[in-house]
């Protein structure tokens, strides 16, 4: 088990492999990309072969929970499966959730993901702030007791020549009003640890529709954060490590690009592209 905060280990992955998250994100459209049946054997066979291309190249690894819940608990027994198969591997597990509830509620979805005994434990799970970032004290909380974190949604930058697809204008609205309490909780959360802290936050990179006012932008103040940033939409969603470097120019190092279909499509080509990404993030991404 861990024995080191998240944000040491999380920055040691990062410093040793690039800076990248790879999403599993076993969509019906994808496993039928693949050849594979809408099932949970088609489920657990892309999933565990994302696992064994990547595993072993990539920081973190990014499961979408959603897939693997639509099952019921034939799909929770393959997302366990697929966990056990990354933790042996060394990999980082980002489990994407997106939870967000109060009081006892949110201390047993804590307890499901954060606590180190769990059969479902992991490095860190994505947060919902729909109740206010106060309702996530009780999973930070825990998180930092078992060495785990966090990362909670505060908004989207708009790359050069980025698409519009995927977004959802409602959600956007949400991140939009509630970015500022956002960073200035995580900012809280994360004082006095280092390199990184337990609370890290995602910020889009595909355009949000145009009537959104542009409440986000570069000016966000992300130094001051101290924790990293998960950066979704590269790839197949408009956004080049070219645009992260532009958008995150000032905290270049906390970023971590978060890529799925760009490097799913093709089971025959998952590892290469997620090399190939992974280097270019590098790349640009460098202080």
């Amino acid at each position: 088990m861990w024995n080191e905060p998240f944000g040491t280990r999380l920055r040691a992955r990062l410093d040793k492999y690039g800076p990248l998250c790879v999403g599993i994100d076993p969509s019906p459209e994808l496993l039928g990309a693949w050849g594979l049946d809408d099932s949970p054997a088609g489920l657990e066979r892309f999933a565990r072969t994302v696992v064994a291309a990547v595993g072993d190249v990539a920081a973190v690894v990014k499961p979408q929970s959603a897939f693997f819940e639509r099952w019921g608990s034939r799909g929770i027994a393959v997302l366990e499966r697929v966990i056990a198969d990354l933790r042996e591997a060394g990999t980082m597990v980002l489990l994407d959730v997106k939870r967000g509830d109060t009081g006892s509620a949110m201390a047993a979805y804590a307890e499901a993901y954060l606590d180190q005994g769990s059969p479902l434990a992991v490095d860190a799970v994505t947060l919902s702030p729909h109740l206010g970032f106060g309702s996530l004290e009780v999973a930070i909380t825990k998180a930092v007791a078992n060495d785990a974190g966090v990362f909670v949604p505060a908004g989207v930058f708009v790359p050069a020549g980025g698409s519009t697809r995927a977004r959802d204008p409602e959600a956007d609205r949400l991140r939009a009003a509630n970015a500022g309490e956002v960073l200035a909780g995580a900012e809280a959360a994360n004082a006095g640890h280092a390199p990184l802290g337990p609370v890290g936050v995602v910020i889009g990179t595909t355009p949000p529709p145009p009537d959104l006012p542009p409440d986000l932008s570069p000016n966000l103040p992300l130094d001051r954060l101290g924790g990293a940033i998960l950066a979704p939409g590269l790839g197949a969603q408009g956004a080049s490590p070219a645009d992260l470097a532009r958008l995150f120019a000032g905290v270049r190092q906390a970023v971590v690009p978060s890529v799925s279909g760009a490097v799913l499509a093709d089971p025959d080509r998952v590892r290469d592209l997620t090399l190939r990404y992974r280097d270019e993030c590098a790349d640009h991404l460098s202080p």
